[in-house]
């Protein structure tokens, strides 16, 4: 089977998905799998972004029949992340703003408490790859490679989470990470987020690095309440 992965052609006001074709086993739970990386992987907190799915587009893509796309659509909708519109079709759920800042808030709640986790338990090999995510930005400021950067500053926020060795924090923030990701990736870009960031991470790796606790949770939770200071503050196209 191809497995190369494809983008949907466009179809007027709908959003295009990375998707691959799929193969004849548990099919419901691979497409739910799938498009749920795939909207995770859409800016859907870009004001100019399409949220609106085509089922026809998402078959086609997956190569199966509508049977299971519908089933994992049905599942999403479930979990919240698209909605049903009668008479004029499925849409990506993009939250409101009180919603975000919720949302933020219980990841600064959580991923501080994964860095406390982490100094007591990662090794000193696993926080040290933290430094390696910020390698190519040492000699250019994050500002002239955003789109690298923004994935960086992803990652080192999902690494700090995983070096926690908390399956039950990593599970929690499983679900939050899909908008958390997207309004940090929609934000990064605004009122020099970016320098302040990589500052912020490097305070954030050397407490990790000399075991101190309390400023490593401290660090932590402050730089991602930050966010939702932000995002009160200047995101007014969240509504």
């Amino acid at each position: 089977m191809n497995t190369t992965v494809t983008m949907l052609e466009r179809v007027a006001g709908t959003t295009p998905l990375a998707l691959a074709p799929l193969n004849a086993m548990s099919l419901r739970d691979q497409a739910h799998a799938l498009l749920k990386n795939a909207i995770a992987d859409t800016d859907i907190y870009d004001p100019t972004q399409e949220l609106r799915l085509d089922e026809r587009q998402l078959t086609q893509a997956l190569g199966v029949s509508r049977t299971p796309i519908r089933e994992a659509l049905s599942l999403l909708e479930q979990q919240g992340f698209i909605r049903t519109v009668p008479r004029r079709g499925i849409y990506i759920v993009r939250k409101s703003k009180r919603e975000i800042i919720e949302m933020v808030q219980v990841w600064a709640a959580l991923e501080s408490m994964a860095a406390r986790l982490a100094t007591l338990h990662a090794t000193d090999a696993e926080i040290a790859k933290l430094r390696h995510l910020f390698d190519g930005f040492q000699n250019s400021p994050p500002a002239e490679h955003m789109h690298e950067y923004s994935d960086a500053n992803i990652a080192f926020h999902t690494a700090v989470i995983a070096l926690g060795g908390s399956q039950t924090i990593i599970d929690a923030t499983r679900d939050l990470l899909l908008h958390v990701r997207a309004i940090r990736r929609a934000t990064i870009s605004q009122s020099d987020r970016a320098a302040r960031s990589i500052i912020d991470h490097l305070k954030i790796i050397e407490a990790l690095e000399r075991r101190d606790t309390e400023l490593a949770e401290r660090l932590t939770r402050q730089h991602t309440l930050d966010l939702a200071t932000h995002v009160d503050r200047y995101c007014d196209f969240l509504g």
